[in-house]
């Protein structure tokens, strides 16, 4: 399957168009196999579209974003990485090496319930990151 017949049905869904910015930073995070910073997901794009700016970088993330084909994960020092919105998980940040490491999100659902439960909000983000030292730093 192309990122083209991925993606673009899902964007008409939410009523926008496909472009070919929107295509090419979907196809490069896709392809990336990891998180990306937008400065990487930058040089990646202009290798297929060199027309491209680094602020139409930005905004376009974080329309992706917005709009949940992508999700943006917070990892410290007030950086935030890019990846695919693949299910929901969770990340785990050594603070020394800044080694990275998934957790699914359902050992967390009952804590969502209880801080919906106990604070009335309704939770719309289902990403956390913890940070900590990994087994080879402690």
């Amino acid at each position: 399957m192309t990122c083209v017949s991925e993606y673009s049905p899902q964007l008409h869904a939410l009523g926008f168009r496909t472009t070919s910015q929107r295509m090419t930073i979907l196809h490069v995070l896709r392809h990336a196999g990891g998180h990306l910073s937008p400065k990487q997901v930058y040089d990646l794009a202009c290798r297929e579209m060199p027309s491209l700016t680094e602020p139409t970088i930005y905004r376009t993330l974080e329309f992706l974003a917005e709009n949940g084909l992508v999700l943006a994960a917070h990892v410290g020092n007030g950086k935030i990485v890019y990846e695919l919105s693949n299910g929901n998980h969770h990340h785990l940040i050594c603070r020394n090496c800044g080694r990275s490491l998934e957790i699914e999100h359902a050992p967390l659902q009952k804590l969502y319930r209880q801080l919906e439960s106990s604070t009335g909000y309704k939770l719309d983000s289902s990403h956390v990151t913890f940070f900590g030292l990994c087994p080879g730093c402690q």
